[in-house]
């Protein structure tokens, strides 16, 4: 039964979020009430409260949990990132999940387009933490491939490490913007291919070429 209860909770947590996402994205973050949240689920006030102690404490839990959950499914299906081409390959297979996934592309919305940040929101509850955890493994992971390439040589050995990683990350953060962007029509997995492989070209030495 305790474990039966357990799972239960987890559900009603998951079920919060999922309500909490919908109300932000129809009312706006500031305008929402745990109210709204609570009857759109037909629970009470206190059941959310019981879970997540304001608002700042479920925007942290959907980014948190929305990049531990998608990560899982990225990581069994590449389950190391060695080379350029797994390198590829892992941000070609996050490109066809923001696509598959509406849930995934309608939080993508919401957290790039719609969330009223502010300097007082992130310090309030350290919510730059998680954001800057989820950039900065996508940023080292970069890098250690650049890294292992140039000892390897399948890379021109002058490549500066630094700047190129900030340019690959520049790349799909850009392009992510575009393709969560409500006017975007076109194939996503396909646009992430063609871009890395332009990047990744150039960074190839003349005999590769």
């Amino acid at each position: 039964m305790a474990r039966r209860t357990k799972e239960e909770a987890q559900q009603t947590r998951e079920a919060i979020l999922f309500a909490s996402l919908d109300m932000f994205c129809e009312k706006g973050y500031t305008r929402t009430t745990f109210d709204e949240i609570a009857k759109k689920i037909n629970l009470t006030k206190g059941a959310i409260y019981w879970h997540f102690r304001n608002k700042p404490d479920i925007i942290k839990a959907l980014i948190i949990e929305a990049f531990e959950r998608n990560q899982a499914v990225i990581n069994r299906e590449i389950p190391e990132v060695k080379t350029l081409s797994d390198l590829l390959r892992y941000f070609k297979y996050e490109a066809q999940m923001v696509q598959d996934i509406a849930i995934f592309r309608k939080f993508l919305f919401f957290v790039m387009y719609q969330m009223e940040w502010s300097e007082g929101l992130f310090n309030t509850l350290n919510i730059s933490g998680p954001i800057n955890q989820i950039k900065k493994y996508h940023h080292e992971m970069i890098i250690k491939v650049l890294t292992d390439s140039i000892q390897k040589g399948e890379i021109n050995k002058d490549t500066d490490v630094a700047i190129t990683a900030q340019i690959i990350t520049a790349l799909w953060d850009g392009i992510l913007h575009q393709a969560i962007g409500k006017n975007y029509h076109g194939d996503f997995p396909t646009l992430t291919e063609q871009s890395f492989q332009l990047i990744f070209k150039s960074l190839k030495t003349k005999e590769d070429n």
